[in-house]
């Protein structure tokens, strides 16, 4: 039996923090790539540090003339991120940041297994989903996705002018017979514009959205506020700390509430199983929750590179099942093709839905009209309830 009352923490950071930012100008790169040509390749790495961004890595299209002349866009591309998320600092600015672009063509010896539908590399990817919430996600990081999203919104509309792109939230939920009841403790460390602006300063500005998002009842006169505890937060993003794609693995995922196979998914094209199977183990775990068969479900998949069908489907619903973990493995194996191509096809994702991700989680987020986010579906409820 699992422990039924004890406290979780998890943090999140914003679009502006210097990894983010790296992870957003990758997966633009990628959609970039997409829009062009569906079936394009591209496993894009971005580094950012003080005026200046640095992208290298592969990517191909069918038309090499046409891939060259596309190489061309990429500066612009980074631009255009920074400009969205907000950063016109002196030594951090839009329009007069370095961009220096080092992509080359994706490496044959690794196209030559993709090209036969098999996975793009080796690994193990998992997914989680847990009916503590209404979008089945762990509480703590769903929250603290939530907080800072919020602030974004606000300063982006102009509500809340003092504040900064780079933001870090942490919350430290408290669990009662196995369900998120309260916060035992709030950290926000939030970028902001003046040195004169002190910690309590920031922590009004900030409380109100932090109440508004959080459920009801959760903050109490017992909880720790840590608002800025160092001070003075003025030098922010990849001017005050370098930032580098994929370092964010557990924000992006599930918050340290379940296991993570260690690979990254920002500027990785879903022929890569990094990212497409932990999509799709994402999706098996929602739907076995969604349907009732389980109150927590992990689900891990194996590939092996340029192998098709993955190695092995493990099932864990931590003794919550109503069905044996054997079997719910086989209901999931038996919904979906679980080859990198029939992934790609059931989830739809060769198409331009990647940027969006890049920052307040890859999970958890609702479905989206032109297919982002198709692996927050919860279209297999029905076939997974006759398993049961």
């Amino acid at each position: 039996m699992s422990r039924q009352n004890y406290t979780f923490t998890s943090e999140s950071v914003s679009e502006g923090h210097p990894d983010k930012v790296c992870d957003r100008i990758s997966d633009a790169v990628l959609d970039a790539f997409l829009r062009e040509e569906p079936t394009a390749r591209v496993a894009c790495e971005t580094f950012a540090t003080s005026g200046m961004v640095v992208i290298g890595g592969e990517v191909g299209l069918s038309d090499e003339e046409r891939l060259k002349t596309y190489m061309g866009s990429i500066g612009q591309i980074a631009r255009d991120c920074i400009r969205d998320i907000g950063y016109e600092q002196d030594q951090f600015h839009w329009n007069t940041c370095r961009v220096m672009n080092f992509l080359h063509e994706q490496s044959a010896h690794i196209a030559q297994g993709v090209d036969r539908d098999g996975a793009g590399d080796q690994g193990i990817m998992f997914g989680y989903a847990t009916n503590e919430t209404a979008e089945l996600m762990p509480a703590p990081i769903q929250y603290s996705h939530a907080i800072l999203r919020r602030l974004a919104e606000a300063r982006k509309s102009g509500a809340e002018p003092t504040l900064r792109p780079d933001a870090k939230s942490q919350l430290s939920v408290v669990y009662q017979d196995g369900k998120p009841v309260g916060v035992s403790s709030i950290v926000l460390s939030t970028q902001h514009e003046s040195e004169d602006q002190t910690s309590d300063d920031i922590r009004a500005i900030v409380e109100p959205y932090i109440r508004e998002v959080l459920p009801e009842g959760w903050i109490s006169e017992d909880t720790e506020w840590w608002v800025n505890p160092t001070g003075t937060f003025v030098i922010g993003g990849p001017d005050g700390d370098a930032g580098l794609t994929g370092r964010k693995i557990i924000v992006d995922t599930y918050g340290g509430a379940a296991p993570h196979g260690g690979g990254a998914f920002s500027g990785k094209d879903p022929t890569k199983v990094d990212r497409s199977a932990a999509y799709a183990a994402r999706y098996l775990a929602k739907n076995v929750v969604a349907s009732g068969l389980a109150e927590r479900c992990t689900i891990q998949l194996s590939y092996a590179i340029g192998v098709a069908k993955p190695l092995s489907i493990y099932a864990d619903t931590y003794g919550t099942g109503v069905i044996p973990d054997a079997e719910i493995e086989k209901a999931v194996s038996a919904s979906m093709d679980l080859t990198p191509r029939g992934i790609r096809e059931h989830l739809g994702l060769e198409k331009p839905i990647y940027e969006r991700t890049a920052a307040y989680g890859h999970f958890g987020r609702a479905p989206e009209a032109d297919g982002g986010f198709s692996w927050e579906r919860t279209d297999l409820v029905e076939t997974l309830k006759k398993a049961g």
